[in-house]
């Protein structure tokens, strides 16, 4: 169970980090490429944040990924200066995908998918009732 605290320092941290990310691509020249900081976790002692990205298009998220975690140091001391008052300590950044998206995609897809019992009541008969 996350504290008031946590949750504020999380949200701080997800509104300038994800200036800080989008600045970054516009000056490194990279069109074309959506990153969006779906959530921040801090832990109790606020030295370590999980911020989960979620990176359009997917088929490009592993190389971002491996590129964001090699300019952490960069993109932490950027963020420190954004808080600096807000802040006393910046919390070391840890980078995850996060694929909510994708998996919502793929219930949708299911549901939607070719075999629907309800369009197609055949299907049914093939099933093993319990």
């Amino acid at each position: 169970m996350e504290t008031n605290r946590q949750k504020k320092i999380g949200g701080v941290l997800q509104q300038d980090l994800a200036d800080v990310l989008q600045s970054h691509l516009r000056d490194a020249g990279r069109t074309g490429i959506l990153i969006s900081v779906s959530k921040v976790k801090v832990t109790t002692d606020l030295s370590q944040a999980k911020a989960y990205l979620s990176i359009f298009p997917a088929k490009n998220a592993q190389d971002i990924l491996k590129e964001l975690n090699l300019l952490k140091p960069k993109l932490k001391h950027e963020l420190a200066l954004r808080t600096k008052n807000q802040l006393r300590r910046m919390p070391n950044l840890e980078f995850f995908i996060d694929d909510s998206l994708d998996y919502i995609e793929n219930i949708e897809r299911s549901i939607k998918g070719e075999n629907n019992p309800i369009e197609q009541p055949d299907l049914l008969s093939k099933r093993k009732k319990s």
